[in-house]
């Protein structure tokens, strides 16, 4: 089970002290235990959060998607090496890849391709794990989140390589949503689903480079129309549009400054607070969903009785609905 599994493990304190003074050796096997299926590993993954809780929670939260394609390695190497150099921030870049055990499509998986990143010593890159549902991995996120923030680092990237619904789970984590497109691929809104859309709090159009310049800043005018349609956002915060290229380093700052501005703009007027006190509520829900949903399926005095009402499901003797709530008075008696 991963890096020192095998070994006698630490302590309960052991872990919390280490994590605190910035230990990067125990934040990465407390953040093994977090990912383990094992329940012992799990008892102690959830002492270690709640000795660091009191210390998380001081970070802006940044979630990255985009299109196939629009260079999000390349961005996420331009972008973390701005905030870490020019900004003068600790940075932690973490993803949400629930489909890479059948793609191996994690770009964090390749760190080569963020060299001068993953050797940067204010950046901490943490690999996603290679295979998991979407819940189990956005609840991994989510408390690893918690514990480079309690390890000191003040900027979180959480990369969405998944397609459709990661970019759900990753948005109900993070303060900020960035939506990385691309200009001048055939239609300006390519395929990108309105739900996304309407998520961005900025699209940063990447690859505004070697003549492509008036594509993306046509694109950068569609994208600005496209989102006016939109209802206002509650705080009043109006999406931005801007254009960058990432790999000559053109554009970064400007997309770090909406995020700046973003920022003031929420904690003024009491949103951002808000947002994260919504956000852990819908975690506590999504936990318990998932709590009821494995006891029940591992309850063993069920596992008979579900084969005979699948049956009678099958058969068409029983609605589903029927069925599940017959199965629910039973697993509660």
């Amino acid at each position: 089970m991963g890096i020192g599994m095998s070994h006698k493990l630490p302590s309960k304190k052991e872990f919390i002290d280490g994590i605190l003074s910035g230990d990067r050796m125990l934040l990465s096997r407390a953040i093994t235990l977090i990912e383990s299926t094992k329940a012992e590993h799990q008892d102690l993954a959830q002492d270690i959060i709640e000795g660091c809780l009191p210390h998380s929670g001081d970070s802006i939260r940044i979630g990255i998607t985009g299109v196939p394609g629009v260079g999000k390695s390349t961005f996420i190497e331009a972008f973390g090496n701005h905030i870490i150099k020019n900004e003068n921030r600790s940075l932690a870049v973490l993803a949400v890849d629930p489909s890479s055990s059948k793609t191996r499509g994690s770009i964090l998986g390749d760190k080569t391709r963020m060299e001068t990143l993953s050797n940067n010593p204010k950046a901490y890159i943490r690999p996603t794990p290679t295979s998991g549902s979407l819940g189990g991995v956005a609840r991994s996120t989510r408390e690893t989140i918690t514990l480079c923030e309690a390890a000191g680092f003040n900027t979180i990237l959480i990369e969405t390589v998944g397609v459709g619904q990661s970019e759900t789970a990753v948005h109900s984590m993070v303060d900020f949503f960035l939506l990385l497109m691309l200009a001048g691929a055939g239609d300006e809104l390519q395929g990108i689903k309105r739900g996304i859309m309407e998520m961005a709090d900025a699209i940063a159009i990447n690859k505004a480079d070697s003549g492509n310049e008036t594509a993306a800043n046509r694109a950068k005018s569609e994208y600005k129309s496209a989102l006016h349609l939109f209802p206002p956002t509650e705080s009043g915060w109006i999406p931005k549009v801007t254009t960058c290229s990432a790999f000559h380093d053109k554009g970064i700052p400007e997309v770090w400054e909406i995020v700046d501005e973003f920022v003031r703009h929420t904690k003024t007027k009491g949103f951002f607070e808000k947002k994260r006190k919504e956000q852990a509520n819908y975690w506590l829900d999504e936990a318990i969903n998932q709590e009821l949903h494995r006891a029940f399926f591992q309850d063993d005095t069920l596992k008979n009785e579900m084969i005979a009402y699948r049956q009678k499901v099958q058969n068409g003797e029983l609605s589903s609905y029927k069925a599940a709530r017959d199965l629910m008075k039973l697993f509660f008696e």
